[in-house]
Parts: C-alpha cells; sequence; structure tokens
C-alpha cells in the first residue's frame, strides 16, 4: 500500500479491509466471534494493531527507499605490500584514475576517528576516486619510505603513478576532510 495517512486508524482500516479480502482469521466463524476479547477501537484487538504497524513500517520502508538505495560509506581496500601497491596505481594509470591513499596507523587515535569519516567520502566519489588505507605497522618499511611517510594519518592523492599532493591530518577531522575535498577538486 502506497497511501500515506495522517491518521493511523484510517491506515488500519484500510488493512483491515486488506485483510478480510484474504483468508478469514481463525477466531472468526460465519462473520462473528467466537471468542469474543477485549478490543480497542474500531474492534480491533490489540495484536492485530500491532501485527498491521509492523507490515505498515515494513512496506514503508521498502516503498520509500527502494528506488534510491544508495551506500553511505565504501569501505576502503588496504595496501598490504609494495606489489599490491603497484598493482593499484598501474589500474588506476590505465583507467586515468586518481587514488586517494590514507596512511595510518592502528594506534594513532586521530588515524581511527578519521578513517569512517573518509570512507564517507568514498561514497561520494565512488565512481570517480578508488580509496585505500595502509597501515604502516603491517607491511614492510620500504612501503611507508615509498609514500614518503612521516606523519600520520597522511592521506594523498596518487596519479599517473606519483603522488600529487598530500593532507597530513593532525587537525579536527572534520578540517581535514574539507582540506582532502579541496585537494580532490584539484585533481579531478
Amino acid at each position: 500500500m502506497s497511501v500515506l495517512s495522517s491518521s493511523s486508524h484510517l491506515f488500519q482500516r484500510e488493512l483491515h479491509h486488506r485483510d478480510l479480502q484474504q483468508p478469514q482469521h481463525p477466531n472468526w466463524s460465519n462473520g462473528y466471534r467466537s471468542n469474543p476479547t477485549k478490543t480497542h477501537g474500531f474492534g480491533f484487538e490489540r495484536r492485530e494493531i500491532d501485527r498491521w504497524t509492523k507490515v505498515f513500517k515494513k512496506d514503508c520502508k521498502v516503498e520509500a527507499f527502494g528506488d534510491i538505495i544508495s551506500r553511505s560509506f565504501v569501505e576502503m581496500e588496504p595496501i598490504t605490500d609494495a606489489d599490491h601497491l603497484n598493482v593499484v596505481l598501474e589500474q588506476a594509470k590505465q583507467a586515468s584514475q586518481p587514488v586517494i591513499i590514507d596512511w595510518m596507523a592502528t594506534w594513532c587515535r586521530k588515524c581511527i576517528y578519521l578513517k569512517p569519516k573518509l570512507e564517507k567520502l568514498a561514497a561520494e566519489y565512488d565512481i570517480k576516486i578508488k580509496f585505500y588505507c595502509v597501515d604502516v605497522n603491517n607491511v614492510p618499511q620500504a612501503l611507508a619510505k615509498r609514500g614518503n611517510i612521516s606523519k600520520m594519518p597522511t592521506i594523498q592523492l596518487w596519479k599517473d603513478g606519483e603522488m600529487k599532493s598530500e593532507v597530513i591530518g593532525g587537525g579536527k577531522a572534520s578540517l581535514v576532510i574539507e582540506e582532502v575535498r579541496e585537494m580532490i577538486q584539484n585533481f579531478v
């Protein structure tokens, strides 16, 4: 049912009429109630109202969001070693796409706090840019040296196999995200 009503009683009455078109409730026989129970408005039992409310909520969720399902975040793919970084950069070069790499550490509180915000940003640029993360504690030191990482979190934009710009995220997360946004705008 796609009609929303300002009165829940009207909607429940519509659901009741819809349910009457379906097979009869087992407590009904020849139109009379076989075991009378206390009702709450319009002759409905509380149990039936609760059931209809659940159906209503489910129907509304399906109808309201069925056509416009979008992801609110995109999980960043981890880069595990230098060979993996080479593959990522080569694929981006062939697709003429920039790549964002978040250099972070699991012990870094700002890195942990910034990661979900970057994943939300990744959802905004899902088709245009791929987002990756590197945990510097779990990769060879040569990989961190290749990225020229001195502080964390460091967010870098790589294009055509080269690092073009970076943001060192030591400040407030919202400000860092705005700086990353500006960096993306400059190179996309």
